[in-house]
């Protein structure tokens, strides 16, 4: 009697569709409520340490000497209170959910070098003007 109990549940099921979304073929569609991750635009950064500071999990590390800003994402819980402190808007959450690895990593971004600014021409000619002896 034991041995065939599932015989009824294993019959519906083969003309049932399936539970499962077909996530790869269709994109993920999250709900309404779901937060999402925070994303940077690094080029955007000032270093400011703002988004650090207010960083309730402490997920977030900024060095302003080295012009980096990381992230670990295990210990981020997607508040997205960063994204409203952040001066000049470089933050914001993205919907969706991060890729699953195969280790815990913190993510780290490098700003790109400041351009030089080229000198303002009223100081450059001033200083010709300082040279000519006039």
């Amino acid at each position: 009697m034991g041995f065939m109990t599932f015989k009824t549940t294993m019959l519906s099921n083969l003309f049932k569709k399936p539970v499962t979304t077909k996530y790869p073929a269709e994109p993920a569609v999250y709900p309404e409520g779901s937060r999402g991750h925070v994303v940077i635009e690094i080029e955007k950064c000032i270093s400011c340490t703002i988004c650090a500071l207010n960083c309730p999990s402490g997920a977030i590390k900024v060095d302003r000497a080295a012009r980096t800003w990381e992230i670990n994402r295990y210990d981020c819980i997607q508040c997205g209170y960063c994204t409203l402190k952040c001066p000049k808007k470089c933050l914001h959450m993205a919907p969706g959910y991060q890729t699953p690895g195969p280790e815990k990593s913190i993510e780290h971004y490098d700003r790109p070098p400041e351009e030089e600014k080229p000198a303002a021409p009223a100081a450059n000619a001033a200083a010709t003007n300082a040279g000519d002896g006039k």
